[in-house]
């Protein structure tokens, strides 16, 4: 075909099958470079429209394409989808019995089907028969990262899928995914044996998404500020993100006790009761989930307006990925992280104990490291892609109460300078070392002590100097290379800060503050705790409120305060609560009197709103 008839046939398809006018402009070009034969890596964020870059090529070219993908829940989605779509797609998968899956080879092969989903473990085990009997259009292979040691998700199977360019020398291989650093994007490349592919990306960038991290660890309290965080989003769909499968029944059944409308969802639960799980959310008849990481792959589903992760998660990729399952559709969303030194502590553990235990506990770190920052929460995000972003999003909870800055631009050039002058061959602790012009042996037999910058820091302690380069490292001025011995490398940003000769060019800091992360926290939460004064309540409410109260009181016998003291009623006026799940998260109001008391209050609230 020509370029002309591979772009009028291109877009025939996309408008006859998905009802779209026009491509964006990245999947454009994979569309066409995958046409015209090549292999390529894609990257882009969830709902980036990732599929559409092999589903038309798949619908145009004359064969079949196999599409590697790593769920059966994600197969099955993105099959229904297509079915429904007039596309003939089919999955090959160990759910369907072996007589279903000979049928749907056998039709393949008869040229009736246009797109197989496969895991890697089926594909390996048939490619022979398949490259000899099939004529395969091209190979897509889904959540690529999954290759790479470097990747969130190493799979071990999908390692061996090394083997299939061998075998498929010809057949343009893609490979897609939405969370991949530059260390691992170049592993799937590598690993895959298309050294010469081409990479496209979009951005990370996912605007829509506020950010919002909390320090919290005690369960009644995170507990408490979910349900108010959910009375924010009534009717809105969201999901709870949990370590454990028994917290995410533990959440969904205290949510449910308040008469919010959740169910749990973990690996362990039979496989018709999660597939009935995943459709009622997707229909919308269970809005809210609590899931352990097996939820959320491959779900299209747009209207998500919110994810909550009940415990950090174990890396940065994983992070990006959940969060991006809200706000598909472009409108506002929210995401909370809850995070404390135990998560911290049981992730430890894991990664240790995992196959890739020193790339684990890496990403760990840095995740570890996004959680306490004071640099802007979609700063770090982005710039730990690899895609620079040099200013605040103002749309994060950093962004929202900021620490006091400081102009670091002076501090950034002298680091950025000691890295260059050391040929980028030196850590995060030498460059600090040689800065502070440290005296150590290893310092000076790399011949370090000669350079220019050697003690340019002298007047900062080692604890403020690793304090700013961290916060240099999360504003993308460099990077790691975790893969030559932790050296860092200076970015394009990073040159253009050290070269600027204009002043025009400003890095600003967050000032250093000397107390631990924990001792920050517990003064941040003393000073969000404090309770309001009858000053900055309403007086007229509060009013109505004791009187409600001493109604109560004289009905029980006992005395008003036996009920709720003004403290609470303080808090209850400021508040507002209109229904029993925001009454039973309160200040003072435990389980009991959050049974007894709830309506005549909220009652009494709602009757004052209705009167304003």
């Amino acid at each position: 075909m020509t370029d002309e008839q591979i772009k009028r046939e291109a877009l025939g398809a996309l408008h006859k099958f998905f009802g779209y006018q026009s491509f964006y402009p990245v999947q454009w070009q994979v569309i066409d470079h995958v046409m015209h034969g090549h292999d390529a890596v894609v990257l882009m964020p969830t709902g980036g429209g990732k599929s559409m870059c092999y589903q038309i090529p798949a619908l145009i070219k004359d064969g079949c394409a196999i599409v590697v993908s790593p769920l059966l829940a994600l197969m099955k989605d993105q099959v229904d989808a297509l079915v429904d779509a007039a596309v003939p797609a089919a999955a090959v998968n160990s759910q369907q019995s072996d007589s279903e899956n000979r049928a749907v080879i056998e039709q393949a092969y008869q040229g009736h089907v246009k797109l197989i989903y496969i895991s890697p473990e089926k594909l390996l085990a048939d490619m022979d028969t398949w490259s000899r009997q099939l004529r395969v259009s091209l190979i897509a292979i889904d959540e690529a990262h999954c290759i790479s040691q470097w990747g969130h998700d190493f799979r071990p199977e999908y390692a061996k899928l090394s083997q299939v360019k061998a075998r498929f020398p010809d057949v343009p291989l893609l490979a897609l995914t939405a969370t991949a650093d530059r260390l691992t994007r170049d592993d799937i490349r590598r690993q895959l044996h298309i050294d010469q592919a081409r990479v496209f990306e979009t951005s990370f960038d996912r605007p829509n998404i506020t950010l919002n991290v909390v320090s919290e660890s005690a369960a009644r309290q995170k507990l408490s500020r979910i349900v108010r965080f959910i009375s924010r989003h009534q009717g809105e769909s969201g999901i709870i993100y949990c370590l454990s499968r028994k917290t995410t029944e533990t959440v969904a059944e205290h949510l449910r006790k308040l008469g919010m409308n959740a169910a749990a969802f973990h690996a362990m639960m039979p496989t018709e009761h999660k597939l009935a799980v995943q459709r009622d959310f997707i229909n919308d008849e269970v809005p809210i989930i609590c899931a352990t990481v097996a939820f959320g792959m491959g779900i299209n589903k747009s209207n998500v307006r919110w994810v909550i992760h009940y415990n950090m998660p174990q890396n940065i990729e994983r992070y990006y990925q959940e969060i991006g399952r809200a706000g598909r559709d472009g409108l506002p969303a929210e995401a909370l992280m809850f995070y404390s030194y135990s998560d911290v502590i049981t992730l430890t553990n894991f990664a240790r104990e995992s196959g890739q235990s020193r790339v684990n506990m890496e990403k760990l770190h840095r995740m570890q490291q996004f959680c306490e920052s004071t640099v802007c929460r979609r700063r770090i995000l982005l710039n730990y892609f690899d895609e620079a972003f040099d200013h605040d999003c103002h749309h994060c909870d950093v962004c929202s109460d900021p620490p006091e800055r400081i102009d670091g631009t002076i501090l950034a050039q002298k680091a950025l300078s000691a890295i260059m002058r050391t040929g980028q061959q030196a850590g995060m602790t030498m460059i600090v070392d040689i800065l502070k012009g440290a005296s150590k042996a290893e310092l000076a037999q790399a011949g370090y002590h000669l350079l220019k910058t050697y003690g340019a820091g002298r007047d900062l302690t080692f604890r403020q100097w690793n304090a700013y380069m961290l916060q240099m490292l999360q504003m993308g001025l460099f990077r790691i290379a975790y893969d030559e011995n932790n050296h860092l490398k200076v970015t394009d940003y990073g040159q253009k800060v050290l070269y600027d000769r204009t002043g025009q060019v400003r890095v600003m800091l967050s000032k250093f503050d000397p107390r631990t992360f924990e001792q920050r926290q517990v003064q941040k939460k003393q000073q969000q705790t404090i309770l309001p004064t009858k000053e900055q309540v309403d007086k007229e409410l509060f009013e109505q409120l004791r009187l409600t109260r001493l109604a109560l009181a004289r009905a029980q016998g006992v005395p008003p305060y036996l009920i709720f003291s003004d403290k609470v009623l303080t808090v209850m006026a400021q508040e507002k609560p209109t229904t029993f799940a925001e009454f039973s998260v309160m200040y003072g109001v435990g389980e009991a009197k959050a049974q007894r008391y709830w309506r005549p209050f909220t009652d009494t609230i709602r009757r004052y709103n209705d009167s304003r």
